[in-house]
């Protein structure tokens, strides 16, 4: 079963994944580039839900972004913090 979110809710779950998670999108996106090379977004989704212990709202959220990221080269990556 898929998850499909309003554009609302999936701005509020990407606006809140750092405070949730304790990570940055940027470092959710390099465990995606990391990880096994699922091609279907549900696997992906569950594959990261399983792995790092996130809710399946929150790992389908974090994998539509990378992908509208990947598709979608303007809109910019999120900025890694820190030296």
């Amino acid at each position: 079963m898929s998850v499909t979110h309003s554009p609302e809710i999936h701005a509020k779950l990407i606006e809140r994944i750092p405070v949730v998670t304790g990570r940055g999108l940027h470092e959710w996106f390099d465990s995606l580039d990391k990880g096994p090379g699922l091609l279907r977004p549900l696997d992906r989704s569950h594959w990261l839900a399983d792995e790092y212990d996130l809710t399946h709202g929150y790992a389908h959220a974090i994998v539509t972004e990378y992908d509208r990221r990947r598709r979608n080269r303007s809109i910019p990556a999120p900025r890694r913090e820190g030296p």
